[in-house]
C-alpha cells in the first residue's frame, strides 16, 4: 500500500504527527512526501521569500534522503495526479488553518473522494489547533491575555517521536519545479537568509535558550541588541513545531542555575501564544484576513498619498527608526519586532493608509510573513483589531526610538547618512547642527499634527 504526505506548512522531520499518520497508513508499501509549487502563491511574495522557501525545500530534501517530490501547479490538479501515478489510497496532511488553504484543501479532498483516496488531517502547524481553545460559554476569545491564560490551562500534547525508519519513494519532480526552485536560489540581489534547514533551526533555538532567553524579557523589544529567537522564518515554513519549543521550556533546566530564566521563558512562551491567538481569530473570522475585525472602524477615512507611501517603503520618511526599520526589511527580509509596530503605526497614523496597504508591503518581503500573525498585528497597531486599547494608540517615532534604541546603534547601523550622529541625537537629525550633511532626507510630515488628525478622524468615525 502506498501513502503520500502533502507538506506545506510542515517541512520537517522531528515532532509530525501527519508524517507517522503517513508512514503507518503506508505499512509494509511506500510513503512519498511531496510539495506542490502553486504558481499563485509561488510569486505572490518577492524573491526574498522565494529564495527562503527554495533554501527551505533543498534542506528539507536532504532530511527526507533525496526523497521530496517537487509537483508544480495547481494543488487540486495535481495532487490527485500524484496519488493516482503512484497508486496511493490516501493522502496525509497537517490541517490547514488559513481561508485560503482551507478552500484549497476542501477542493483537493473531494477530488480525491471522487477517486477512491482517503484524505487525512493530523495535527496543525500550532502547538493548540486554532477552534479548540473557546470560553466557558464555547465562544472563541476576542481579546489576548483571556485566550493566553486559556490556553495555558488548556495544554498540548507532548512532541510526536522522530521515525528512524522511512518506507520513502521518490516519484519524479516536475521539471517546472526544480526551474523555480534554482530560479529563486539565483536571483540576484537576494538578502543573506539564515541557514536553512531542521538542523540549522535547533542550533538557532538551543543558542538562544542557553543563552539570549534569559534576559529576553528585557531585550526583546531592543533591535540595537541581538536578542529575540531569530526563529520565525523556520515556525512559519513549520521546520520547527512550537510544541518542541514549548516541549524544551518545560524540560530543560538553566544549565547556570540562573534565577531570572523564568522571567524570559514566560516572555517567550507569552509570545508564542500570541502567534497562536491569531491564528484563533482567523479560524473563527476568516474575513480579518484582509478587512478589520471591529467592523465599526470601516468607517474611518483614510487617504491614499502615493508619494509619501513610496518614501515609507523605501525608507526614507525623515524619521530614522521607521527609516532603518523599512530598509532592516529590504535588506535582510526580516524586521524586529518592536520596530513593526513603530512602521506600522507611522503608515496608518502618520500618513492616514489602511492597514492592508502596508500588511501587503510586508508579506512581499517578509520571509517569516504570516497572514494570520502579520495581518492581525497591524490591525492591533492599527486599532482595527483585537486590541482592548482602541484606536487612540499612536506611536511616536522619537520617543519611541529614544526609548528602544537608547544609544542609537540600530538606527547607524541602518540608515549610514546618519553614522556621524552620536548617541541618542541621531533619533532627532533636525536638532543636530549637521544632522542632515550626508543626504538625510527631512521629515515628509510632522508627527504631532497628524497625530492630532489621527484621533480626529476617529471622532468622526465614531460620530
Amino acid at each position: 500500500m502506498t501513502s503520500v504526505l502533502w507538506m506545506r506548512r510542515d517541512l520537517r522531520r522531528r515532532d509530525h504527527p501527519a508524517l507517522l499518520a503517513a508512514r503507518d497508513a503506508a505499512g509494509d508499501g511506500d510513503l512519498v512526501v511531496a510539495f506542490v509549487v502553486d504558481p499563485r502563491l509561488w510569486e505572490g511574495g518577492g524573491a526574498a521569500r522565494r529564495a527562503w522557501l527554495a533554501a527551505t525545500l533543498e534542506a528539507t530534501d536532504a532530511t527526507f534522503d533525496g526523497a521530496l517530490t517537487l509537483l508544480h501547479g495547481d494543488p487540486r490538479r495535481v495532487v490527485p495526479e500524484l496519488a493516482a501515478r503512484v497508486g496511493a489510497s490516501s493522502v496525509h496532511v497537517s490541517r490547514e488553518t488559513t481561508p485560503v488553504g482551507r478552500r484549497r484543501d476542501a477542493a483537493v479532498a473531494a477530488r480525491l473522494g471522487e477517486a477512491g483516496v482517503e484524505w487525512v488531517e493530523t495535527g496543525t502547524p500550532y502547538a493548540v489547533g486554532p477552534g479548540l481553545v473557546v470560553n466557558g460559554s464555547g465562544d472563541p476569545y476576542k481579546v489576548f491575555t483571556p485566550f493566553s491564560r486559556a490556553w495555558r490551562a488548556h495544554g498540548w500534547p507532548d512532541p510526536a517521536p522522530t521515525p528512524r525508519e522511512l518506507p520513502l519513494r521518490h516519484a519524479r519532480d516536475d521539471d517546472d519545479a526544480t526551474a523555480a526552485v534554482r530560479a529563486a536560489l539565483a536571483a540576484p540581489d537576494l538578502p543573506e537568509p539564515p541557514p536553512a534547514g531542521e538542523e540549522a533551526a535547533l542550533a538557532r533555538w538551543r543558542a538562544f535558550r542557553d543563552g539570549a532567553l534569559t534576559a529576553y524579557g528585557d531585550d526583546r523589544n531592543r533591535p540595537d541588541v541581538d536578542g529575540t529567537s531569530r526563529l520565525s522564518p523556520y515556525l512559519k515554513l513549520g521546520v520547527l513545531h512550537p510544541r518542541t519549543l514549548l516541549a524544551d521550556l518545560a524540560g530543560h533546566a538553566d544549565p547556570a542555575g540562573r534565577p531570572d530564566r523564568g522571567k524570559g521563558a514566560h516572555t517567550f512562551e507569552t509570545e508564542l501564544a500570541w502567534r497562536e491567538f491569531y491564528a484563533d481569530v482567523l479560524w473563527h473570522q476568516p474575513h480579518t484576513a484582509w478587512h478589520d475585525l471591529r467592523p465599526e472602524m470601516s468607517r474611518m477615512r483614510y487617504d491614499e498619498p502615493e508619494d509619501a507611501v513610496e518614501a515609507w517603503r523605501a525608507g526614507r520618511t525623515g524619521y530614522p527608526i521607521v527609516d532603518a526599520g523599512m530598509r532592516q526589511l529590504l535588506a535582510e527580509g526580516w524586521m524586529h519586532n518592536r520596530v513593526r509596530m513603530i512602521t506600522a503605526s507611522f503608515l496608518t497614523k502618520d500618513l492616514h493608509v489602511w492597514w492592508p496597504l502596508g500588511a501587503r508591503h510586508f508579506l512581499e518581503h517578509l520571509v517569516d510573513g504570516d497572514v494570520a500573525s502579520n495581518n492581525h498585528g497591524w490591525q492591533w497597531v492599527a486599532g482595527t483589531g483585537t486590541d482592548a486599547s482602541p484606536y487612540f494608540r499612536v506611536f511616536n517615532p522619537v520617543s519611541q526610538g529614544r526609548r528602544f534604541d537608547p544609544d542609537g546603534d540600530y538606527v547607524r547601523r541602518w540608515v549610514p547618512e546618519l553614522a556621524h550622529v552620536p548617541g541618542a541625537a541621531v533619533h532627532e537629525p533636525w536638532e543636530v547642527a549637521d544632522g542632515y550633511a550626508h543626504g538625510y532626507p527631512e521629515r515628509i510630515v510632522d508627527h504631532a499634527e497628524e497625530r492630532r488628525e489621527a484621533l480626529a478622524r476617529l471622532e468622526a468615525a465614531k460620530a
